[in-house]
């Protein structure tokens, strides 16, 4: 599994779908509980940063990981966010490298597979986030997705993924609701529901 391959078709796939949106959809609901498409954008930006940081060796640094805001042009942002990071995980030497990641485990040093791998399934689930706040859908590889599902199913489950915060919730039943979900894909479904997304969710009616 080339892992970086993986991931780079991720945030791409996050990039085209964000470059659908409009300017008065900032304030749309989202899959994430509490987070406008503005606010996850951000989020999603800001991780890329850090990851970024993290890859050049920086990523103890809690400064790499402070919430930064996308601007007057969110996609603007967001799309140099995403290219500093697949810029970052493109160096020839990233996957001898080490990663710290104090927002799963402030002591830790993480193999950058294990580090890249945990960025992949976020950024597929994420691109399903924007993608649904939008009234759209992804477009991935078959590929990408059959990769994703056994990290998605790695993923602990139980108590912590109640608490506030939480970058997953409790796992679902994929086998509920309307069959092969918003994207067309059992495999899509698998991955969103293992990590807490109802892949049947809608923007609530008026939104």
């Amino acid at each position: 599994m080339d892992i970086v391959r993986l991931d780079r078709a991720a945030v791409l796939e996050s990039v085209r779908v964000l470059e659908r949106a409009a300017p008065g959809d900032w304030d749309r609901p989202t899959p994430c509980d509490r987070w406008t498409l503005r606010l996850l954008v951000e989020h999603m930006g800001t991780q890329h940063l850090g990851f970024t940081a993290a890859a050049r060796g920086e990523g103890a640094d809690p400064a790499a990981w402070e919430p930064r805001p996308a601007g007057d042009d969110p996609v603007e942002w967001y799309r140099g966010a995403a290219h500093a990071l697949l810029d970052a995980f493109a160096r020839p030497d990233v996957l001898e490298r080490r990663f710290a990641l104090p927002e799963i485990d402030a002591k830790a040093r993480f193999p950058a597979t294990t580090a890249i791998g945990f960025h992949f399934i976020d950024y597929v689930v994420h691109s399903w986030d924007v993608a649904a706040a939008l009234g759209s859908r992804t477009a991935f590889a078959p590929a990408v997705l059959e990769a994703a599902l056994p990290l998605a199913l790695r993923v602990p489950d139980g108590a912590q993924r109640e608490q506030p915060g939480a970058a997953f919730r409790p796992a679902l039943d994929p086998d509920e609701g309307s069959g092969a979900g918003a994207d067309g894909s059992g495999t899509l479904r698998r991955v969103l529901s293992a990590l807490g997304r109802s892949p049947d969710w809608r923007p609530p009616h008026g939104s």
